[in-house]
């Protein structure tokens, strides 16, 4: 997400400076980005001047000191709100004092993210979809102190990266994993209960509802550690028994089987044609 982020952002004309802990993920991310760059160019949807220029104005550092004289940080780490805290309280030192904290958590309280900054109304939630360079949406999310020129600041920036932006209240899991990954859930569920096989519930999901992925297709595209993550926050925040997360979905996370990212997940990816595990 991170590289994506700064993919789109360096595209529309942003001077990037992209961190991470370890030296060789940003060669990675780098690397990412000229590809999906150069494939942009074989497309038309750019040109080579501009992938050129694009590439010019991202830096990357190893440390958040770095981003020191940055006007607005986006947050893109995995989603486990210990691991965001700590980057936000590492973070705020090196920050000037009228800097943007944006998160791009697809489930966490920006509210309780802001609460351990220096500025919880110069923080807001900045949900970006995954692949960044070719999904369209945003989810702008205001915490309970994020105030008006924040939000403004961020809905300018989201448009000047051509992205459309949904705005949602600061609830588990916002919109769209509100919607989403309770699906993915329940398909897991039909799956262990028999209902239907792995690429029945997912064909049926496709021809049926016209959606691009099945459910567990999808789960596995975004992963299902990301997909527990979030439906262990819905059901945490919300308190009902329907947002119990799926014994199936537990084992597979247990198992290390975390989808695309590791090869396995409901299918099998270590082939040219993924096959179902199940």
């Amino acid at each position: 997400m991170g590289n994506g982020i700064a993919h789109v952002a360096a595209l529309s004309g942003l001077d990037v400076v992209l961190t991470d802990l370890r030296p060789e993920a940003l060669a990675q991310a780098l690397a990412t980005i000229g590809k999906n760059l150069d494939r942009q160019v074989q497309k038309g949807a750019v040109t080579e001047s501009d992938r050129t220029a694009a590439l010019g104005r991202i830096t990357t550092a190893s440390e958040t000191r770095a981003l020191g004289q940055c006007d607005i940080v986006i947050e893109a780490a995995t989603e486990r709100e210990e691991i965001k805290t700590a980057i936000l309280k590492d973070l705020v030192p090196h920050l000037k004092p009228d800097a943007i904290i944006a998160t791009n958590t697809s489930s966490i309280s920006i509210t309780r993210l802001a609460a351990v900054t220096d500025r919880p109304h110069r923080v807001i939630g900045m949900h970006f979809m995954n692949p960044v360079p070719v999904m369209k949406l945003v989810e702008v999310i205001r915490g309970i102190a994020t105030d008006d020129a924040t939000f403004g600041a961020v809905q300018a920036l989201a448009t000047r990266m051509g992205k459309t932006t949904a705005v949602a209240e600061d609830y588990p899991a916002f919109i769209v994993n509100r919607v989403l990954i309770p699906m993915i859930n329940e398909a897991a569920y039909a799956l262990m209960e028999g209902v239907g096989s792995v690429s029945a519930i997912d064909t049926a999901m496709k021809l049926g509802t016209n959606q691009p992925m099945g459910p567990l297709e999808l789960g596995d595209f975004i992963g299902l550690d990301t997909c527990l993550a979030i439906m262990r926050v819905l059901q945490d925040g919300m308190g009902d028994s329907k947002y119990r997360p799926c014994p199936l979905l537990v084992k597979y996370v247990e198992a290390g089987w975390l989808g695309r990212k590791t090869k396995r997940g409901f299918y099998d990816y270590a082939e040219a044609v993924p096959r179902p595990t199940r």
